[in-house]
């Protein structure tokens, strides 16, 4: 397992590649430049070009180019299989392509060979353990227009939440947001917007469409620097109302509150506890299928957002802009209001659902006792019949 290299070229088209599973996703293409290659020829007429490491795909399992002979049967596209038949070394500078991460065997065919990817799930410090990341699977968006994709419309009677994350500048880091539908556990990203070009004080007008449009949407904006504009925008030129107000505690820190009181403020900072929390949460939702992700930019995101020191940021030459609108919104999950606001309570449903599996594992005791019994018979129409009845018992030591 390796770190995702910065050589990557994102399948941002969301192409698909075919493999033995069907078409199927691939999470990009790595470019390498090698001092030499192997040049391998099979009895079925394919030829292939590619590293003395690459992993072919045979009925011994995954064997790289170098180690192959001419007794070992190499998988086909058309299932028939072939031979190695001539195996040379060259001395030639070469550029190669890798797919990265395709499907769930990560498997792929290049010239009727079946091949094996390089596995790029992230480093071994990623917030969401490797295993997690593989089984993430992206989907194309329902529809896009310009930077949004919707994966799934807005329904009736549904509840959505808004998490915003602003970038301080056009053309380097990316504004972004996620929307969220909280109707029920698990929850579900339904759509996503992201754009590293849009100005500040166009974004507010962004939030607000998407936030009409997801009836009425509850918002959480991030308000560190530029995004107290975007918040101020939002809520007293285009007066939107269904904006999360935060109280300040000495002790509690920012809380979500009904705003009632005088020292309310819209959106929230990112402090050290308020990351720390997120990044806490948002590991048990998605490790425990509680909230759904089928964005490529997210799940591209995750696998590159890893601890540094005390916390979680993008790993250099990556981006994280995505994932913050997540960590937003799981520590949102964990305050008194949202749980009133969308009557769910992801933690009490985790220890549900953690109780009934102890309870279905826990095997049942058996207690004998000596119980001491007498019978009575007695004769009616012509037949005799017997009765057991239970005269005492008496407890078996334990």
């Amino acid at each position: 397992m390796h770190n995702i290299p910065e050589s990557v070229v994102y399948n941002n088209k969301r192409l698909k590649i075919e493999s033995p599973e069907g078409f199927v996703d691939f999470l990009g293409i790595n470019k390498i430049t090698k001092p030499d290659y192997i040049h391998l020829k099979f009895s079925n007429g394919s030829e292939l070009k590619c590293s003395k490491d690459h992993p072919i795909s045979t009925i011994n399992g995954i064997v790289k180019a170098k180690d192959l002979d001419k007794n070992t049967e190499i998988h086909t596209k058309d299932g028939k299989g072939c031979f190695v038949i001539s195996k040379r070394n060259v001395n030639k500078k070469i550029d190669l392509y890798d797919i990265v991460n395709s499907g769930n065997q990560h498997l792929y065919y290049s010239n009727n060979i079946v091949s094996h990817n390089c596995e790029f799930i992230g480093s071994s410090a990623t917030l969401i353990p490797a295993i997690k990341l593989r089984q993430l699977v992206f989907r194309d968006p329902y529809k896009s227009i310009e930077d949004m994709d919707t994966y799934r419309e807005p329904e009736k009677n549904h509840i959505y939440v808004i998490t915003v994350d602003c970038a301080e500048c056009v053309g380097q880091d990316s504004s972004a947001f996620s929307v969220i539908d909280v109707t029920e556990i698990p929850y579900r990203q339904v759509a996503k917007f992201k754009s590293n070009q849009i100005s500040p004080l166009l974004y507010p007008s962004t939030i607000y469409n998407a936030a009409r449009r997801y009836n009425n949407a509850f918002v959480l904006v991030e308000t560190n620097n530029i995004g107290q504009q975007v918040v101020d925008i939002l809520h007293y030129d285009l007066e939107y109302e269904n904006i999360f107000r935060l109280e300040h505690h000495s002790i509690k820190g920012q809380h979500i509150s009904a705003g009632f009181k005088k020292s309310v403020s819209f959106g929230v900072k990112t402090t050290k506890s308020v990351k720390k929390i997120g990044c806490a949460n948002i590991k048990t939702l998605v490790e425990s299928d509680k909230l759904i992700i089928e964005d490529f930019d997210t799940i591209s995101e995750l696998n590159t957002f890893v601890r540094v020191k005390d916390s979680y940021e993008a790993e250099e030459g990556n981006h994280d802009d995505m994932v913050m609108t997540l960590v937003f919104f799981s520590w949102l999950t964990a305050q008194s209001y949202f749980k009133e606001i969308t009557d769910s309570d992801v933690r009490k449903k985790l220890m549900e659902e953690r109780n009934i599996i102890m309870e279905e594992d826990m095997s049942p005791i058996g207690i004998l006792d000596d119980e001491i019994y007498r019978e009575e018979t007695f004769i009616e129409g012509g037949d005799l019949w017997s009765i057991t009845k239970e005269r005492g018992y008496k407890p078996s030591n334990l």
